[in-house]
């Protein structure tokens, strides 16, 4: 199994490198289910992961000159404050016996995993469905205008990003295409900058509060970042939109999955 969850983690970077989001949502059921990791670590572990390989996905978007420093700052500073608040004070919190409903008993991993499982659904249909979204008035005073909502989510998505250990991505870009008037290509690529700089200062908030096994976590997220590269380098002889549809589709039968096994079969 931990063979398996090697490759996968390849997969991780390379679906990151074609479609450029998508792929990190996996790194919390691969560590869970194939390396055997406790879901608490995992999400630590993931932070750390999706960090780095987000990194070396925005720096070749940064070559380009399809980064928004900008808008990043503005998304980016309450998202990385309530990110870092969340992991260093909000997990630790989180009791280990949870509820018991129905006779159903909730531990800390188990309703992370939910929580993880929810996210991954809605993912998925981010994933599956055209991207349609408008981009708002290139005037500058509606772009003003338009910060309070992207102000609002970047909270939203650090509070999530902390919680779970995902990048958030598929909140993040239509939120910048919606509210601050940037194209596609220049949403994704700063999405993946604000994602690394979220995930891993998120990730700081971790080393106080758990034993980090850097030897497997550096292994883990090296091949993650080799899948990048080959993704990058794949991407241009593969339609990204119609592989993101049908990795989307594989995303909402793993988040099914993961929701029964975690409330019928644990």
């Amino acid at each position: 199994m931990e063979i398996l969850g090697y490759l996968a983690a390849i997969f991780i970077g390379l679906s990151l490198g074609l479609t450029g989001s998508g792929g990190s949502i996996l790194t919390v059921p691969i560590l869970v289910y194939l390396m055997r990791l406790n879901p608490v670590i995992s999400t630590a572990y993931s932070l750390f992961v999706v960090g780095l390989t987000s990194m070396v996905g925005s720096f070749n978007f940064y070559r380009k000159g399809l980064v928004n420093f900008q808008t990043a700052v503005i998304f980016g500073a309450p998202s990385l404050l309530t990110v870092f608040l969340t992991r260093r004070y909000v997990v630790p919190a989180i009791p280990e016996d949870v509820v018991t409903l129905f006779g159903l008993h909730i531990t800390k991993g188990i309703l992370l995993m939910i929580l993880f499982a929810v996210l991954m659904v809605l993912a998925s249909f981010s994933m599956i469905r055209k991207n349609n979204y408008k981009p708002a008035p290139a005037g500058r005073e509606e772009q003003e205008t338009s910060y309070l909502p992207v102000l609002l989510q970047g909270t939203g998505v650090g509070f999530i990003s902390g919680l779970v250990g995902a990048g958030g991505g598929f909140l993040i870009i239509p939120a910048l295409v919606l509210f601050t008037g940037l194209d596609m290509k220049m949403a994704v690529g700063t999405s993946l900058f604000i994602i690394a700089a979220n995930s891993l200062l998120g990730f700081v908030g971790d080393i106080f509060n758990y034993d980090i096994n850097w030897s497997f976590l550096m292994t883990f997220s090296a091949l993650s970042v080799l899948g990048i590269f080959i993704g990058s380098a794949l991407s241009n002889h593969i339609r990204g939109e119609k592989l993101k549809r049908g990795f989307g589709w594989f995303v909402l039968a793993m988040g099914v999955y993961i929701l029964i096994r975690e409330l019928f079969l644990h």
